[in-house]
């Protein structure tokens, strides 16, 4: 079985759950997908108590919610970017564009000083990179890479057509491995 398979029959069990207004579900939603969230929202908000109070929001959300579909993960990554781009348009910072940002705790390993540190210069690097890119390719590079959503998932999230998503993808990997040569030439 695949990790794929195993996490849908995850959060099929959890949907079931969460359609039976069980107590626990909600715990079991957070446990499962704060972190996650909380990651994605970052890249749009970029402060974390907004993200926190925005992952809450949506916590609440889900469980208010009449009806949970099946496809929970890729609902659960739509409402929190419909409630941070809500909240970007409503602060008036929606012409701000963030580049794709990554929590610490997910780079740092038990791993030497040294190790760390080349780790954090790649990171930066790369989130240099990814920040030369038009926004809708940084949104569809961040769902793939960083929040491990599949093709259908993002077209899902980002309500699109599974084909504009992959030419987005690949638009978006072609120009960064030409900054990344041209860097190298340097």
């Amino acid at each position: 079985m695949t990790s794929l398979e195993s996490s849908t029959l995850h959060d099929e069990g959890l949907v079931e759950a969460l359609r039976r207004g069980e107590p626990a579900a909600g715990e079991r939603l957070k446990r499962r997908y704060e972190a996650a969230l909380q990651r994605f929202a970052y890249g749009y908000l970029g402060e974390r108590a907004a993200v926190e109070d925005a992952v809450q929001e949506v916590f609440v959300r889900v469980l208010r919610a009449e009806d949970v579909p099946n496809e929970l993960r890729p609902w659960l990554y739509r409402v929190t970017r419909n409630l941070c781009l809500n909240r970007l348009d409503s602060a008036e910072h929606h012409a701000r564009q963030r580049s794709v940002e990554v929590d610490d705790h997910h780079w740092v390993r038990q791993t030497g000083n040294l190790t760390q540190l080349v780790r954090e210069e790649q990171r930066q690097q790369l989130a240099a990179l990814v920040g030369t890119l038009p926004g809708d390719q940084q949104e569809v590079l961040r769902l793939r890479y960083a929040e491990d959503l599949s093709r259908a998932e993002i077209a899902a999230v980002l309500g699109l057509p599974v084909s504009v998503i992959k030419s987005r993808l690949y638009e978006g990997l072609k120009r960064l491995r030409a900054c990344a040569a041209s860097l190298e030439d340097v």
